[in-house]
């Protein structure tokens, strides 16, 4: 399981604000993430927006708007599930360097929580409900919103 190895991040982001971009693609597995998101954004005492985009693709021009307008950080929630056409290459690899470029471009920290998984099942394993194993959503908030802090002390 990707998650061997994770590290426990306890994250105190009072007078951050993390905007929370998340797609609607696969409604169950997006509603976990985003709880999961909020959850951490509360948990860490950062304030939070959350924006839903179509799908994962429009999260890289979504992010690149918000980091232009210099919030402290953003959180990418999506998720891909392998189909039989090379679109899921695409697509992983259009929103990978997308976000990428947003954060080195703008300094501003970008979350990664777009899954990219083989089924839906792996997807739900990933998602932060109940029966899952790991949450995604809130990891990529606990990631910004981390490094967020390791920039402001630069």
């Amino acid at each position: 399981m990707s998650g061997a190895g994770a590290p426990e991040l306890t994250v105190d982001a009072k007078g951050l604000t993390i905007e929370i971009v998340a797609s609607q693609w696969h409604t169950e597995v997006m509603d976990g993430l985003v709880a999961g998101a909020i959850r951490a954004a509360e948990a860490a005492g950062a304030n939070y927006r959350v924006t839903r985009v179509a799908g994962a693709v429009e999260l890289t021009v979504v992010a690149e708007a918000l980091a232009r307008k210099g919030v402290d950080a953003i959180a990418a929630l999506g998720v891909v599930i392998k189909g039989a056409t090379p679109h899921f290459e695409y697509v992983c690899q259009s929103v990978t360097l997308g976000l990428t470029d947003v954060a080195r471009e703008h300094l501003v920290p970008v979350g990664f929580g777009v899954l990219t998984c083989d089924d839906d099942a792996q997807a739900l394993d990933r998602a932060g409900l109940p029966e899952s194993r790991e949450d995604k959503g809130a990891e990529a908030v606990e990631a910004a919103l981390t490094t967020a802090l390791t920039l402001r002390s630069l």
